[in-house]
C-alpha cells in the first residue's frame, strides 16, 4: 500500500499544480453564486480516425462550426457564469478555438494524464475546480440550449441530476438506465434489465453533490481501476444510494459523436438549430 499511496500521491500533487494555473482568460469570481459548466474535451476520438490523428475531435466542423464552438454556442444563451474545458489531445488546438470565443467566460484545464486514463481520470484532474454548483458535459455530446435550461430549471430534489432521453430501443453504444418516477436507479453501457432510457452525457451537481462526486471519483482513484473507468461508474455508485434524480428531455434536440456516421448525421442536427442568419458555411 505504502508504493500505491507514494504513486497517488505524486498525482494529487501534479493535479494541484495543473489547478493552480491561471489561463489568460480566467477572472476572480464568488463560486458561491455562480454557475460553472466543465466540459470534458481530452480525448482524441480514435473511432473519428483519420480525421483525428492530428486534431482533436471536439476540434471537428459540424455545421460550419467546431464541436466544442457549438456547445459554447449553445452555453451562452443560458444562465452559466464559467466554462472550463478540460483539454488532452491536441491541448493547443483547442486553446486557439477558445482564444477565438468572445462569450460565455471560457478557459481551459490541461490533463497531462489524458492517454493514460479513461474520462473518470479526466474528472479527478479536474476535481479542484468542481465546486457548487456546476455542470458536467461530455466533448462530444452536442445540444440545444433548451436542455441546458431544463436542467439548470430543474427541482433541486437531489444533489446530483442527469439528463436522460428515451427511444424505442438501445444498443451497445448507448449509455443506458434505469429510471423509477424521478430516480435514477442504475446508468451503464452493459445494463440489460429495466432499462427505460439512456445518458446524454450531462448532468447537474448542488447541494452536496460537489462534494459527494469528488469523494467517489477519488475512491476510485485510490483503490480501485479509476483510470480504467468512465466518470459515469461514480453516478452509478451514487444513483444506487438515491442520490441522483433525472430530468428527462424526451422532444428536445441533441446528438452525440463516436464515428463519423454519427459526424454525417451531426451535421444535420446540429444545422437545424440555427436561424438562417446564424448558419456558418462548411468549409
Amino acid at each position: 500500500h505504502r508504493n500505491h499511496d507514494c504513486g497517488l500521491s505524486v498525482w494529487n500533487a501534479l493535479a494541484v499544480m495543473i489547478n493552480s494555473r491561471v489561463t489568460p482568460k480566467s477572472r476572480p469570481r464568488d463560486k458561491r453564486h455562480s454557475m460553472t459548466a466543465i466540459i470534458l474535451s481530452a480525448g482524441q476520438g480514435r473511432r473519428l480516425l483519420p480525421l483525428t490523428e492530428s486534431s482533436p475531435k471536439c476540434a471537428l466542423k459540424v455545421a460550419g462550426r467546431s464541436i466544442l464552438e457549438a456547445q459554447l454556442g449553445e452555453i451562452a444563451k443560458c444562465a452559466v457564469d464559467e466554462v472550463l474545458v478540460v483539454t488532452g489531445f491536441g491541448a493547443d488546438r483547442v486553446d486557439e478555438i477558445v482564444a477565438g470565443v468572445q462569450a460565455p467566460s471560457v478557459r481551459t484545464l490541461f490533463n497531462p494524464f489524458f492517454a493514460l486514463s479513461d474520462n473518470l481520470g479526466t474528472c479527478w484532474v479536474a476535481s479542484p475546480e468542481m465546486h457548487e454548483p456546476f455542470v458536467l458535459i461530455n466533448g462530444d455530446t452536442l445540444f440545444e440550449s433548451e436542455i441546458l435550461q431544463a436542467l439548470l430549471s430543474s427541482p433541486d430534489r437531489a444533489p446530483v441530476t442527469l439528463v436522460t432521453d428515451a427511444k424505442g430501443a438501445y444498443d451497445a453504444d448507448d449509455m443506458k438506465v434505469v429510471v423509477e418516477g424521478s430516480h435514477l436507479r442504475r446508468v451503464g453501457k452493459q445494463l440489460s434489465e429495466g432499462v427505460n432510457g439512456e445518458s446524454i452525457g450531462m448532468m447537474l451537481f448542488r447541494g452536496d453533490g460537489p462534494k459527494l462526486f469528488r469523494s467517489t471519483v477519488e475512491k476510485a482513484m485510490r483503490y480501485g481501476e479509476g483510470v480504467k473507468r468512465w466518470y459515469l461508474s461514480a453516478i452509478d455508485e451514487l444513483a444506487q444510494q438515491g442520490l441522483v434524480e433525472v430530468c428527462s428531455i424526451k422532444g428536445l434536440s441533441w446528438c452525440e459523436v463516436d464515428d463519423t456516421a454519427d459526424l454525417a448525421h451531426a451535421q444535420d442536427v446540429v444545422a437545424s438549430w440555427y436561424l438562417p442568419s446564424e448558419k456558418v458555411a462548411v468549409l
